[in-house]
C-alpha cells in the first residue's frame, strides 16, 4: 500500500509586485536593500492587496483547483488538513470553512496544523502515515496557506520585502502501485533559535490580556545558514533509506525562503540546475506552501513527471528541518 499524489492544486492574489518598489520604500528609510533581494533571489512577490482575499480563501480556491484536477468532488475527501501560521480563525478551525466551501461528507476527519513554514511539509507527512494506519481514510486533502504579508513590518526588510502570498493544495490517494510516500527525516534544534522568530511578537496572552501592540512579526536577525547541516542530513538519510545517489532524484522542491541556500544545497550534492525548481523570484516567500508550490510549477512546465523521484525540504521557525521523500 501505497500513498500517491493525485493533484496539486494552488492559488495566488492576482496583484505581483516588483523588486523595484521595495528598493524605493526601503530607500526612503535609507536603507539599500539590492544585495539582500540578490541573495534571496527576489525579483516579483504576489501579495493580497484588497478587503476581501485573506489566507482562507486562497486555500479555498487551492482546494478547489486541486480537486477540480483530480476530477473529485469534496465528497470523495475523508480528512482535510489546513497547514497555516496565519490562521484566518482559530474558532474554529480553517477547515471547517473548506469542509463547507467543497461540499465534504459529513464523515470527514477536518483539522487545523502549525509547523511555521515546514508546515504543509510536516501536515503531509502526517497525513500520509496517518492514513497509511486508518483503513477508512482513502483520500485526504492538505492545503497550505500564509498570509504572509499581513502580519510583516513595513520597516523590516527582511519579512517585508521578502514574503508573497499564496496557497497551495494536494489531494493524497491510497493506492495499490509502487510509487508515492517513502519516507521523511526532521531535525530540531530549539536552544539559539526559538525566540527569533516570533508571532505574536509579546505574546498572545499579553497582546490580549493587556492591549500590547503584536501586530507584526519580531524577527530577530540570526544566520539561516545554521540549517544547512541539517539539510545535508535530511536529504542524506532519505537517500540513503531507498538506495539512491542525488542524481536519481529527478526535483528537489526545497524551501524557498533563500536562493543562496538553496544553491548551498545543489552545490553540496552536485545537483544539475534541471534538478533544481525554484519560483521564489516569482513568488517570494510563501511559506508553508513554498516547497509544494515548486511542486506545481515543477508538474506545470514538465519539469516533474509520473515516477520521478522528489524530494521536499523546508525550515520552520524555531527552528525545525524536515525532508519527505517521494515517488511522483
Amino acid at each position: 500500500m501505497k500513498i500517491t499524489i493525485r493533484s496539486v492544486g494552488a492559488y495566488h492574489p492576482k496583484t505581483s509586485v516588483t523588486n523595484a518598489f521595495f528598493l524605493k520604500h526601503f530607500q526612503d528609510q535609507g536603507k539599500d536593500i539590492d544585495h539582500f533581494l540578490k541573495h534571496m533571489g527576489r525579483k516579483s512577490r504576489y501579495m493580497i492587496q484588497n478587503e476581501t482575499e485573506n489566507g482562507l480563501t486562497m486555500g479555498i480556491e487551492a482546494a478547489k483547483d486541486a480537486l477540480k484536477r483530480a476530477k473529485l468532488s469534496g465528497e470523495a475527501m475523508d480528512m482535510i488538513v489546513f497547514s497555516t501560521q496565519v490562521p484566518e480563525y482559530t474558532f474554529p478551525t480553517n477547515a471547517t470553512f473548506v469542509h463547507h466551501a467543497i461540499h465534504a461528507s459529513s464523515r470527514t476527519i477536518i483539522m487545523d496544523s502549525n509547523a511555521n513554514c515546514g508546515g504543509m511539509t510536516v501536515a503531509v507527512d502526517h497525513a500520509c502515515r496517518y492514513m497509511l494506519a486508518n483503513p477508512s481514510v482513502n483520500q485526504t486533502l492538505v492545503v497550505g496557506s500564509d498570509y504572509n504579508t499581513l502580519v510583516c513590518d513595513p520597516n523590516d526588510e527582511v519579512t517585508y520585502a521578502n514574503y508573497g502570498d499564496a496557497a497551495c493544495a494536494v489531494i493524497l490517494e491510497k493506492t495499490e502501485g509502487e510509487s508515492g510516500f517513502l519516507g521523511s527525516s526532521y531535525y530540531s534544534e530549539t536552544l539559539e533559535n526559538k525566540d527569533k522568530i516570533i508571532f505574536p511578537s509579546v505574546g498572545l496572552s499579553q497582546a490580549l490580556r493587556n492591549g500590547e501592540n503584536g501586530r507584526y512579526l519580531k524577527w530577530i536577525p540570526f544566520d539561516g545558514g545554521c540549517a544547512l547541516p541539517p539539510a545535508y542530513q535530511n536529504i542524506q538519510e532519505l537517500l540513503d533509506v531507498e538506495h539512491l545517489q542525488p542524481t536519481d532524484v529527478k526535483a528537489y522542491c526545497l524551501s524557498q525562503f533563500s536562493l543562496a541556500n538553496i544553491l548551498e544545497i545543489q552545490n553540496h550534492f552536485h545537483l544539475d540546475d534541471e534538478q533544481i525548481i525554484y519560483i521564489g523570484d516569482q513568488y517570494g516567500y510563501t511559506g508553508t506552501s513554498s516547497p509544494f508550490l515548486a511542486l506545481y510549477e515543477g508538474i506545470k512546465e514538465k519539469r516533474i513527471n509520473r515516477g520521478d523521484y522528489v524530494i521536499f525540504w523546508t525550515v520552520g521557525a524555531g527552528f525545525q528541518t524536515i525532508g519527505v521523500l517521494f515517488n511522483y
